[in-house]
């Protein structure tokens, strides 16, 4: 599978786990049951990886989140900005630019246009800490 095949895959099971309080693996039981979308052990990590995250992952989002309070996000955009902050922070093969394009394409095919510039703005001013931590520590 193509690392874009596999976040959309692991973009599906986040959002499907917002709903329900299944734990992560009931919930790739379930995807396996249904054979509705390509699953392998790439998606797995990265959606049990991002789930195991989920409360740090959504702080961050709420701090940068500056014109909407954290439970006024559609759970899509929540899905899509958790697998976007995770690798921008713990994904050492996936440079911060491309964890946030990304996101923008899956934005652009599950959310509608505000929503897209609403991820794109959180994942940019998030990005920009990125870079100033890096610069600090050099």
């Amino acid at each position: 599978m193509r690392r874009s095949e596999i976040r959309e895959a692991a973009f599906i099971l986040t959002f499907e786990k917002l709903f329900t309080d299944d734990t992560a693996e009931s919930v790739i039981e379930a995807a396996y049951e249904v054979d509705e979308f390509d699953m392998d052990d790439e998606v797995e990590k990265l959606f049990i990886s991002v789930d195991e995250k989920s409360e740090e992952l959504d702080r961050i989002i709420a701090e940068f989140s500056e014109k909407r309070q954290f439970g006024r996000i559609p759970k899509v955009s929540v899905a899509i900005l958790r697998i976007a902050i995770y690798e921008m922070n713990y994904d050492d093969k996936v440079p911060v630019n491309v964890a946030i394009s990304e996101a923008v394409i899956l934005a652009r095919k599950f959310t509608y246009d505000p929503d897209v510039q609403f991820i794109n703005g959180v994942l940019g001013a998030y990005a920009k800490t990125l870079d100033s931590k890096k610069e600090s520590v050099e």
